[in-house]
């Protein structure tokens, strides 16, 4: 192997790092910030060379897809979820109802650390458009993962469809009376109320891929 460049050793270290820390890889926004490295074109020449030297394996067609060649792996106690499309976490926006979803086929396939997932099966990914759950920590661009669900306790966080609209989005529920109250984490955002018999949970959110870019 040839001798790393400073930039290449920090980019090999933080990977190391950032796997040890949070089981599952970074992306290639999260190394350049990470590293201030002034592009990601930078950053990708320099994971080339990486895996040239048989210091990283890349996995293009996995999101996140590095595995460090030093026993940190990519696929150790990881469960491939499929990234399904978009929720709207602001005005809710028209998108597919969950069933029209087709599992095999999905936009990306994401490698999950198991442990993420708590022991939930079939769960699926989406990714959120909107800041209507900022306070919660959700920002635009980051991916919930999501477990099929038709039912909801006050307070979940839920994908909702609301079927006179066709529209669906991300909030927290509350079931008042024959009303349900579809709570944004956003003191700036009012909720959305809505007939109990028009909004349908899809399923409850069981935790949050938070996007650097």
């Amino acid at each position: 192997m040839k001798k790393l460049s400073e930039r290449q050793d920090r980019i090999l270290k933080y990977i190391g790092d950032f796997l040890d820390e949070h089981g599952y890889p970074p992306t290639v926004r999260d190394i350049q910030y990470a590293c201030t490295i002034s592009s990601t074109s930078v950053v990708d020449y320099n994971l080339r060379i990486l895996e040239r030297e048989g210091h990283i394996r890349r996995f293009p067609d996995i999101s996140r897809g590095i595995e460090v060649l030093d026993g940190r792996m990519l696929r150790r106690n990881t469960t491939r979820v499929p990234l399904l499309g978009e929720i709207a976490a602001g005005l809710p926006i028209p998108v597919l109802a969950s069933e029209d979803f087709n599992p095999a086929d999905p936009m990306d396939v994401l490698d999950i650390t198991t442990s993420m997932l708590k022991g939930e099966q079939n769960v699926y990914a989406l990714r959120v458009r909107g800041v209507s759950m900022i306070d919660a920590l959700i920002d635009d661009g980051d991916v919930v993962l999501v477990k099929p669900s038709r039912e909801a306790h006050n307070g979940d966080m839920v994908v909702a469809w609301l079927k006179k609209d066709k529209e669906a989005t991300l909030k927290r529920f509350f079931l008042e009376g024959s009303k349900v109250r579809l709570q944004p984490a956003n003191s700036q955002m009012a909720p959305i109320f809505a007939d109990a018999a028009d909004v349908e949970v899809q399923g409850k959110v069981v935790a949050v891929l938070r996007n650097f870019a």
